[in-house]
């Protein structure tokens, strides 16, 4: 999470990445591009990997053991080789999930002087490359634990999903001296159920390509739906 220094600004704003501002799921992406390198299990990462999607689009997704899988293949690989594949999967699985409505959307709150930031549950290593292609500095996402150079395997602080998103964001805040109330407006972009608390402590939440349970949400709160796609 940065902690630099930021102007007093009035409005906050607040983008979900997976399946928002991008038109797929980076987590997702991921592991099929380390079965495709070879790098894990095909069968069976696969298999766990499409079990815990499943659980996470029905709201019951365990975040601890998801975590335990999805951050193993950065502890059984040494940094080197990460890096060399995170470029690779950028280009290619992650470049043709951007929306440029999104990036749109980006840039004109940049443009007005906003605090924009990215919020995910998707680790920072995968992330912050792709907040960095939508121009976006700020990024609050789940932490993977780096001791001595290396990947542990283990999430560093709080997991940033569902409460914890919320946690973490006003953790960052924190860092800059401010609070999520101290803002006049307060936008949150999302597609999913699962970030309700957030959602639901902004000033403007906005329902993006949601899926089912957030689109009743929010057709019976009287938020806007819209379309990236």
């Amino acid at each position: 999470m940065s902690s630099d220094a930021e102007p007093p600004v009035a409005r906050l704003t607040l983008f979900d990445l997976d399946n928002t501002l991008l038109g797929g799921d980076s987590d997702y992406g991921w592991a099929q591009f380390l079965i495709e390198q070879g790098a894990v299990d095909a069968e069976d990462y696969e298999r766990r990997n499409g079990e815990f999607f499943a659980d996470y689009k029905a709201g019951r997704l365990d975040i601890h053991a998801f975590l335990e899988f999805q951050l193993r293949p950065l502890a059984d690989n040494d940094p080197a080789t990460l890096f060399a594949w995170r470029e690779r999967f950028i280009a290619e699985k992650i470049l043709p999930m951007l929306l440029p409505a999104g990036r749109k959307l980006v840039d004109e709150r940049l443009a007005a002087g906003d605090l924009v930031a990215v919020v995910t549950a998707t680790n920072s290593f995968i992330t912050r490359p792709i907040a960095a292609l939508y121009g976006v500095r700020h990024l609050v996402a789940t932490e993977p634990e780096v001791i001595a150079g290396r990947f542990t395997g283990r999430p560093n602080g709080e997991p940033c999903f569902q409460a914890g998103k919320l946690a973490c964001l006003e953790t960052w805040l924190a860092g800059l001296n401010r609070r999520l109330s101290d803002f006049a407006e307060s936008w949150f972009y999302s597609d999913s159920h699962n970030d309700l608390p957030l959602l639901l402590a902004v000033t403007h939440p906005v329902a993006i390509d949601p899926d089912p349970v957030l689109a009743a949400e929010a057709l019976s709160r009287g938020w806007p739906i819209t379309s990236w796609r």
